[in-house]
């Protein structure tokens, strides 16, 4: 007699969704990378049947019953990891109905194509008759989810990405954050207000950029046989484990954003190409959460590529296809690396006011998921709040103000908390590595990362989502998020 006959229907189940998804994932790469615009209507009513398809096979009544029965069947750790995951995300589609997933993919996919034509045109009027829909459509599942759940719209929503955290709780990290970072970040500006750097001069042909990319992807362990590097709107990791999707976005005026760009998407990258491959098609293969992804990316990207070690090790390459200037002294190219200039753009900021970007877009997406605030009332307080923290204005300058980030676009909210959540997590890991490696800086100085990765493969990458991710963070660290981490590393880097 079969053993566990529950759980084994469960993971056919969960394998046959995987492959859905796998394709989901691919149309949607090639929907932001080479589809030409007179698809966009098409595509998104495909990529929306195909999220229907998956939502009727979670949501199957036998899929419950299995859930209950797998519970009091003889399953290992491994087994019963994997089917607290399984339930999760049954749970989370059960509440919904089939139509306004269908209703949610296809006004995302229409507010997300226009945005790209409507970004540049600084068209704030088009963009938000495109986002009331989906913040109407997203406020819908949100009060579902909530109800469901017990707790506020924006918590059900936050919970999506990022199991367990609550926005009480961010409210303290992120509280704790308002109490040093706008001091910290003065006394930055004015410090480095004393140096002089000399900034890159261009052009810098973006064939030779991409060069530059595929290069440092390389160096940081990028599986080129599985996954490649593209061009879109807005730089992003997608695809799957054995497929994975990364893009940057190239100005031939700086060299710096695309490279940063491409570093940041590998870290993510890399945690995919490491997940755990022997449970692949399974819930629990699935990178932990957003912010724990996050944590990767910004691994790569600030502790390990804004270090003085790796920028020493990087400069060769970027002489070498741009030649020698005054910008790429080793002292400069430092120095220009580690600078802190408060300004419009998310994606380009510097790790110091980075979570400015993200604190105001937590505050107002909260507000508007919660119903304290309309979309007409996105841009103004964005403008408020950008001067309280930076300084910056954005009145009438929309995209370079609300219209910048795609998250909103397709009902990504709840997201942008994971990136300020990735930091802390990043700066803890890297502290932990640290001590357990101790001349992690002279091998990072000659190009030798092995130990590096092979401690973020034995910590995080092939755990994919066995334990939560307080476990995770633990095990890996000795203690639960600590944000302290995050604040001794700016300090010890700037000041």
């Amino acid at each position: 007699m079969q053993k566990n006959v529950s759980y084994q229907q469960l993971t056919r189940t969960f394998q046959r969704l995987s492959r859905f998804s796998h394709l989901s994932a691919i149309a949607s790469w090639d929907m932001f990378t080479m589809m030409p615009a007179g698809g966009s209507t098409a595509r998104g009513e495909a990529l929306a049947e195909l999220s229907v398809l998956q939502h009727q096979i979670l949501t199957d009544a036998k899929v419950a019953d299995w859930l209950r029965n797998a519970e009091s069947e003889d399953l290992n750790d491994v087994e019963q990891a994997n089917l607290r995951e399984m339930t999760r995300h049954y749970q989370q589609a059960a509440v919904l109905p089939e139509s306004l997933v269908e209703a949610k993919s296809l006004a995302g996919s229409k507010c997300e194509h226009a945005w790209r034509t409507q970004r540049p045109a600084n068209d704030w009027p088009g963009f938000a008759a495109n986002l009331k829909e989906v913040v109407k459509l997203t406020r819908e599942e949100a009060r579902l989810r909530a109800n469901a759940k017990g707790c506020t719209p924006y918590d059900a929503l936050l919970d999506i990405f990022e199991p367990d955290m609550t926005s009480a709780r961010l409210d303290v990290l992120f509280g704790d954050l308002k109490s040093w970072l706008p001091d910290l970040l003065n006394q930055v500006v004015e410090k480095q207000a004393q140096q002089s750097f000399v900034p890159p001069q261009g052009p810098f042909p973006t064939a030779i950029q991409r060069e530059l990319g595929l290069e440092a992807m390389k160096t940081l362990g990028f599986d080129f046989n599985a996954g490649r590097l593209d061009v879109s709107a807005h730089p992003f990791c997608g695809g799957v484990p054995e497929d994975v999707r990364i893009t940057t976005r190239y100005d031939e005026e700086e060299l710096l954003s695309a490279l940063f760009g491409v570093i940041h998407e590998t870290g993510h990258a890399r945690y995919e190409q490491n997940l755990p491959r022997n449970w692949l098609g399974q819930p629990i293969a699935l990178a932990r959460s957003t912010a724990i992804h996050e944590s990767q990316s910004l691994f790569f990207e600030m502790q390990l590529g804004r270090s003085k070690a790796f920028l020493n090790h990087l400069l060769p390459a970027v002489r070498e296809r741009f030649g020698s200037q005054a910008a790429f002294t080793p002292e400069n190219f430092v120095a220009w690396n580690q600078r802190v200039k408060p300004g419009y753009i998310r994606v380009d900021a510097d790790e110091v006011s980075y979570p400015a970007h993200v604190v105001l877009r937590y505050e107002i997406e909260r507000a508007l998921i919660n119903g304290d605030i309309e979309v007409e009332d996105i841009p103004a307080l964005w403008d408020e709040k950008m001067q309280a923290w930076l300084g910056l204005s954005t009145k009438d300058n929309y995209r370079n103000g609300c219209m910048q980030d795609i998250h909103w676009t397709d009902g990504g909210f709840g997201y942008f908390p994971s990136y300020t959540l990735g930091a802390m997590y990043a700066a803890q890991l890297f502290a932990a590595a640290k001590k357990a490696l101790p001349d992690l800086d002279a091998a990072i100085a000659v190009g030798d990362f092995s130990a590096l990765f092979d401690w973020l493969r034995q910590n995080i990458w092939q755990h994919g989502s066995r334990f939560t991710t307080a476990q995770l963070i633990e095990q890996a660290t000795g203690e639960d998020l600590n944000s302290r981490y995050f604040r001794d590393h700016l300090t010890s880097r700037y000041l």
